[in-house]
């Protein structure tokens, strides 16, 4: 029996020889490095800017997210003291506290829509007061996001119009 002995062809030595192919694959990996690299900046970023807005929020806004109007809108005002006005997003709910002409004894509230989705409990909610619907008396306009809920004074009291005022007020404002 005889044995032979013969020398194994290693891959190394292909690849030192196969300069193209050293290039191709540097290349594509140096590619794939700049990718990751660019897509952490991209996350870290995005991560960095969220937070901030939080803050900004935070600054403004408080936790809860609260908000605080005073006008004259007719309600209990005889003592010449404008009617408060405050917005609050409590744990996603929006409710609104009005102080007819100052006075706390005489609080209403108003229960505004339930907020839906990640970090909504961070969402501020701003009011505003302005006629709407023509009447003389000034509306109570509360902004989500980007969506606008409007509270028509009727009576001596802030509620939501009836489908009839709706399609009025949207044909109103529509271009």
């Amino acid at each position: 029996m005889a044995v032979t002995s013969r020398a194994i062809r290693v891959g190394r030595r292909a690849w030192g020889r196969n300069h193209r192919m050293q290039r191709t694959a540097y290349a594509a990996l140096y590619g794939t490095a700049l990718m990751l690299g660019a897509l952490a900046i991209y996350a870290l970023i995005g991560a960095a800017l969220g937070r901030i807005t939080v803050m900004i929020d935070d600054i403004r806004y408080g936790y809860p997210r609260t908000m605080h109007v005073q006008a004259f809108v007719g309600h209990g005002e005889d003592a010449g003291q404008p009617t408060h006005l405050i917005a609050i997003n409590l744990d996603r709910q929006v409710v609104i506290l009005e102080l007819p002409g100052g006075d706390p004894s005489q609080v209403r509230s108003i229960t505004g829509p339930y907020l839906f989705g990640a970090d909504e409990h961070l969402t501020p909610v701003t009011i505003n007061v302005q006629d709407v619907d023509g009447d003389a008396l000034p509306d109570l306009l509360l902004d989500i996001r980007r969506e606008r809920i409007v509270y028509l004074n009727r009576d001596g009291f802030f509620r939501l119009p009836t489908p009839e005022e709706q399609a009025r007020l949207t044909k109103t404002f529509r271009p």
